[in-house]
């Protein structure tokens, strides 16, 4: 069989790597195998940290939603298990931005879920 010769295949596929790899750090950027390298890694932080990121708002929603329910005299836990018996339908994201954003409209919220307990 004839040697079959890669030029131009290789220097496009060397190409796409670099030019995933621009704006990398020293060789992450010049060199074909730590740019390769260096794009395995990244893409592995990527996906793992797509799934982290749905964590880290959940916590986030959940501390801000907390601290505005023990200003009231309430903890999260109670203030969830009023708001589902008064049959108010907020979710988290939307109850941390009344908490930070409109106190007024939160404290409305809780004084609703009070009362209907």
């Amino acid at each position: 069989m004839p040697r079959v010769r890669t030029g131009i295949v290789r220097r496009r596929r060397h190409n796409k790597v670099l030019k995933a790899a621009k704006g990398y750090w020293g060789g992450r950027h010049r060199l074909i195998r730590t740019a390769k390298t260096a794009l395995m890694r990244a893409g592995m932080s990527a996906w793992r940290d797509r799934r982290r990121k749905k964590r880290d708002f959940r916590r986030l929603w959940i501390a801000r939603i907390n601290a505005a329910a023990r200003m009231r005299g309430l903890t999260y836990s109670k203030l969830a298990g009023l708001l589902r018996k008064a049959d108010i339908a907020l979710n988290r994201p939307m109850l941390a931005h009344l908490a930070v954003e409109d106190p007024q409209a939160f404290d409305a919220v809780v004084e609703q879920a009070k009362a209907a307990a």
